[in-house]
């Protein structure tokens, strides 16, 4: 028997899972708003076809509770959210159910704030504004913060840099080896700064054409896709699909430190154990991730690039709190990071124990 929606959200403290429906349009969606203890809940609009409507709630609930902590470790006014659409983004997406996705984001009264995900566009974003002002990740002539992927990727560079402070007392990454699993967007953006920086890259995908594009543009060796877990490196950096530390991949690496862009990572939290008896450092992907989501947030009050550019930077002094943090209470680093970002959740969000909605900001 398939699980109820009460069933399904468990313990992980949801406060609000809306479904929306536009017979038109077609559309079919989840928003799932985790907390908003800190503040409005903002996360992507992921599109995809997924299999069943329980494969949809799921994804949403675990990504909006990831956005939570995602906030709180950036040190946002920000809660978690997510939503999801049903649907294949190279057939269903039309002006009609963009709009229609709009208006139900508009009845959520600045609850819940959207931005692109997997399958949805800063173009599409710009059509779900017609019709709600609680969108960002529009484009920068239309006065949003654009493409989230440079963000992302110079975040994850400081990250990188906390991290070589911390292991080997210097932030220099030149010499370093690097192994990038993902070159997407972030990806590609991510190896052309650690090459910049002097830092040697080794670079895999399951898509070759995206291979192909970045050894024509960059000095970097190429592996296929599974033998990325076996190169020697000093960073291993996952940037493309979660769970890519399990139990089977991490006997296989043999890096000293993990830094990557993909999201959850982790496929249980025993694997973070894992790494820990491997004596490998693993930076926790939702604070060293965080660059896109602090770029877009920057919409909130007026973008402006030096000021974003700014914020963004402030990757490095988090992930290096974490990594002290964890040092001085003897635990992971993912649960020091996890124990910061209740912290303050639990220490701010006591100021107002329910935003009411986006408005209610001060």
């Amino acid at each position: 028997m398939p699980l109820g929606v009460f069933d399904a959200i468990g313990d992980r403290g949801h406060e609000e899972i809306v479904f929306g429906h536009d017979a038109v349009s077609g559309l079919r969606t989840i928003i799932a708003i985790h907390s908003t203890a800190l503040g409005p809940a903002l996360g992507g609009t992921r599109f995809y076809p997924f299999a069943t409507e329980e494969e949809a709630l799921a994804d949403a609930l675990r990504l909006s509770e990831a956005m939570t902590y995602k906030a709180a470790a950036a040190g946002l006014d920000l809660g978690g959210g997510k939503a999801v659409i049903i649907g294949d983004p190279h057939k269903d997406k039309t002006e009609h159910l963009w709009r229609a996705y709009g208006r139900l984001i508009d009845s959520l009264n600045g609850r819940y704030i959207a931005a692109a995900d997997v399958g949805s566009t800063d173009i599409d974003m710009e059509i779900v504004k017609r019709e709600t002002r609680w969108v960002v990740g529009t484009r920068v002539q239309e006065g949003g913060a654009g493409d989230p992927s440079p963000a992302t990727a110079r975040g994850l560079m400081g990250a990188m840099r906390a991290v070589s402070r911390f292991l080997w007392d210097t932030e220099d990454l030149a010499g370093r080896t690097i192994a990038v699993m993902g070159v997407g967007k972030v990806g590609t953006d991510l190896v052309q700064r650690l090459t910049e920086a002097g830092a040697s890259c080794i670079v895999a995908d399951v898509y070759p054409p995206a291979i192909e594009h970045i050894i024509a543009r960059l000095d970097v060796e190429a592996v296929d896709a599974d033998s990325i877990y076996d190169v020697p490196c000093d960073i291993f950096s996952p940037c493309s699909l979660g769970a890519a530390l399990n139990k089977d991949t991490i006997p296989r690496l043999r890096c000293r430190a993990i830094v990557g862009a993909a999201n959850n990572q982790l496929a249980t939290v025993k694997d973070a154990a894992r790494l820990e008896e491997g004596e490998i450092l693993y930076a926790p992907d939702f604070v060293v991730n965080g660059g896109g989501l602090i770029n877009v947030a920057e919409e909130l009050c007026g973008f402006e690039e030096k000021r974003a550019a700014a914020h963004i930077d402030k990757v490095y002094d988090n992930t290096l709190r974490v990594l002290e943090a964890a040092a001085e209470r003897k635990v992971s680093p993912h649960t020091a990071a996890c124990e910061i970002a209740e912290e303050r959740i639990r220490s701010i969000g006591s100021l107002r124990l329910r935003r009411r909605s986006g408005d209610d900001r001060n």
